[in-house]
């Protein structure tokens, strides 16, 4: 995936500034809750924690708090760039623990290269965290920092550039070993590269089983061998009696070639040297010592791992430093010890041989995935790898004793787990990775607008769709010269220019001359880009339009509705929104279109939204709402929604729906359960149909104001073809989302 300079440095200052923020998690808008929070109430957990030191763990953050800790040394690929410029870096380690363990953290940048003040102040902050994650700090320091901190705390310490790296690539070389039929302790093993990670692997490779005598270890100089006098002592421990001397020398008839270091070191002839089904982890970032295409033109019996997403068997740290971290902090583990981490391994190894779940499947496109060559190791965007792994670690942990509580019920903490981690939130990942699967043709009718042409290029870049732009090609390709573009990767039509403007505007006179409408009149309406992105959607030149990003929405949906029409079966169209909370998501349907719609017209929204939101991989559960429970206020607006259910009920009987019923009966499964057992809506409703547009439209956007939610949306629902309105001045984000929606919904189609 190409990303551009620009689009980096905009993702990172637009809006609040990086790409972390504290959020409190109790209330504090009164007197009262101000006097809890802080005095005079706070005293009292103070109090508590004074009389029992464990209580902080009850009282406070700490125990899913980690630092995040840098000088800077060592960052990504950039090496020595100093703590400011590693900050950024600090908070995206901050966004995936988050993300992928809903474990907090603060990034913690210290301005010295003495390894001793590392040190010192590190375990000055053990009061504050539950764990430190040392990050991009340059070997040899590294190793003495981690091995004093580990031997001075009691709380887990964990170099994840070390180990993290170490654990997801010994998973991955236990099953390649096994797939390639060569015993762990026979394999001959190559490592490029003798810094932190390296070092690390080689160790935890020889606790899985490999030999040090069969371990190979090379750095810019060559092979480290016993009549080298420049090795420091971390390198000495993997000093080889050999004559070997340079790297191609050492690949000759090796199983394993592991890579640590730069880019294309490796060449095709290296790899024919190896043995037969030679392993190669080729795991240099973002380019590997020999890529992908190479190597495996090299070798047909090559099993092959790198550090990319666009390529099989991706070794990515992702897959480890959260969970290893959920799990030791979930029960209080005073260190991660080697016990654990090797815990993390089998998890991961056994992980990858288990049946791929159908929401795996789906998230990557339709893509099957089975164990053997080209899956060795799970995608690091399997959720199953936080209640597999997590646990894993915690039960070493309890065994090994460095745990201070035990769970007993370990049915109910993976279920924790699973509801950390949000699942119902991934819908829009979902979403473009279908959409990547098979991209079709959107037509922007803003095809002038900054925010388009940015949004087309991701959507171009990703692979997500064929973007065209409708404007004035001049404008557009000055903006995208300006913006740093290569104007040859889209489609640019200028409608007044157009060879097709003649034969659009006799269709769509042909289609509106009953309507009111001449051939003057239809001339000129397509003059207006949305008239005219609508007509190449109906004429079959673009299979989706997204518009409204600088109108109103009647003046979007009208061109769409008198071009395209509603489609065959349905009299109305609706718009349904996503409404993602922080812990579920939710489908609101009618917020946008309808304003008084009657029984036919709601059961129509609500067979329009189940599809819709089945498209999603998401089991609909719908709930027509009122001010009414079933029957207990017997008016004219409570019946119309009874009577759609009813309607619903006889058309779709396949569709989980019931009604009327007021919206906390409806996302509250408790207490419809407890007063209204007959109900045949079963667990929490997530899709949400509204009486009228006022309700709609204010709830989804109460929810977005109030409730801090992120709303995405609207999906017309009931068009012949997918049509799409922004909200107005919509996000580059909400565009490519969007786009993405449509073009799911056009192969659906």
């Amino acid at each position: 995936m190409k990303i551009r300079k620009e689009d980096a440095l905009e993702y990172h200052s637009q809006g609040r500034k990086g790409k972390i923020e504290v959020v409190p998690t109790k209330p504090c808008l009164t007197s009262r809750d101000l006097s809890l929070a802080y005095t005079p109430g706070v005293a009292e957990p103070c109090k508590e924690i004074a009389r029992n030191d464990d209580d902080v763990y009850r009282y406070t953050a700490k125990g899913n708090l980690v630092a995040v800790v840098s000088n800077g040394t060592a960052v990504l690929g950039l090496g020595d760039i100093g703590p400011h410029a590693g900050k950024p870096v600090m908070e995206g380690k901050g966004v995936l623990f988050k993300r992928f363990a809903d474990i907090d953290v603060f990034d913690i940048e210290l301005k010295t290269k003495d390894p001793k003040e590392v040190i010192r102040t590190v375990q000055l902050l053990e009061p504050t965290f539950g764990g430190i994650n040392l990050e991009d700090i340059k070997a040899p320091e590294c190793f003495e920092i981690e091995e004093e901190l580990k031997a001075t705390m009691n709380i887990p310490v964990f170099h994840d550039d070390q180990h993290g790296t170490a654990i997801i690539s010994c998973a991955a070389l236990i099953n390649a070993a096994e797939v390639s039929e060569k015993a762990l302790d026979k394999i001959r093993l190559v490592i490029n590269g003798a810094g932190a990670a390296a070092i690390a692997c080689a160790k935890l490779y020889m606790r899985a089983g490999v030999k040090r005598e069969h371990i190979m270890m090379c750095d810019s100089k060559g092979v480290i061998s016993k009549s080298r006098t420049d090795l420091n002592k971390y390198k000495m421990e993997f000093a080889a009696e050999t004559e070997r001397k340079t790297l191609a020398d050492a690949m000759k008839g090796a199983d394993v070639f592991v890579g640590l270091s730069v880019a294309n070191c490796v060449t095709k002839e290296m790899v024919q040297s190896m043995a037969p089904n030679p392993i190669v982890f080729a795991m240099a970032n973002p380019d590997p010592e020999i890529t992908y295409e190479d190597a495996t033109d090299a070798r047909k019996d090559i099993i092959m791992a790198t550090g990319r997403s666009d390529y099989p068997n991706q070794v990515n740290n992702v897959l480890g430093f959260p969970f290893i971290f959920r799990g030791a902090l979930d029960v209080r583990a005073k260190a991660i010890t080697e016990e654990m981490k090797m815990a993390a391994v089998k998890a991961l190894a056994g992980l990858a041989k288990e049946k791929v779940p159908d929401m795996v499947v789906k998230a990557y496109g339709g893509e099957e995935f089975s164990f053997g060559r080209d899956y060795i190791i799970p995608k690091p965007f399997d959720p199953r790898v936080l209640w597999k792994v997590a646990p894993a670690v915690a039960k070493a942990a309890i065994d090994c004793g460095v745990a201070r509580i035990k769970i007993e019920d370990w049915v109910a903490y993976e279920e924790g787990l699973q509801e950390r981690l949000g699942i119902s939130k991934e819908v829009i990942r979902v979403m473009i990775h279908k959409a990547q699967k098979n991209p079709q043709r959107v037509v922007f009718p803003e095809g002038e607008e900054e925010k388009i042409i940015r949004a087309a290029r991701a959507v171009c870049v990703d692979n997500i769709a064929h973007p065209i732009l409708l404007g004035n090609e001049e404008i557009i390709r000055a903006k995208m010269n300006a913006l740093g573009m290569d104007c040859k990767e889209y489609s640019i039509v200028d409608p007044l220019r157009s060879d097709k403007f003649n034969s659009y505007a006799e269709e769509l006179y042909t289609s509106r001359q009953r309507k009111g409408m001449s051939l003057r009149v239809s001339r000129e309406v397509l003059k207006q880009p949305k008239y005219f992105g609508s007509m190449m959607v109906k004429l079959g030149d673009a299979d989706a339009l997204i518009g409204g990003l600088t109108t109103n929405y009647p003046e979007t949906i009208r061109p769409a509705l008198q071009c395209v029409g509603v489609k065959d079966g349905f009299k109305v169209v609706s718009g349904l929104y996503i409404v993602i909370t922080k812990r579920d998501v939710y489908f609101f349907a009618d917020a946008t279109v309808n304003v008084n719609p009657t029984s036919d017209e709601l059961a129509e929204i609500a067979i329009s939204a189940a599809d819709t939101v089945s498209r999603f991989d998401i089991e609909p559960k719908l709930a027509m709402l009122s001010f009414s429970n079933f029957g207990s206020s017997l008016k004219p607006e409570s019946i119309k929604v009874k009577n759609a259910v009813d309607i619903v009920k006889k058309l779709r009987p396949d569709i989980m729906i019931d009604g009327e019923m007021q919206a906390d009966t409806a996302v509250v499964q408790q207490l419809r359960e407890a007063d209204f057992p007959f109900s045949t809506l079963k667990g929490k409703a997530n899709v949400l149909i509204f009486p009228d547009l006022n309700s709609g439209n204010i709830a989804y956007k109460l929810m977005a104001r109030i409730g801090s939610a992120e709303v995405i949306g609207p999906v017309l629902m009931g068009m012949k073809k997918p049509i799409h309105v922004l909200q107005k001045g919509a996000s580059v984000e909400d565009i490519i989302n969007m786009t993405a929606i449509a073009v799911v919904e056009a192969n659906h189609k």
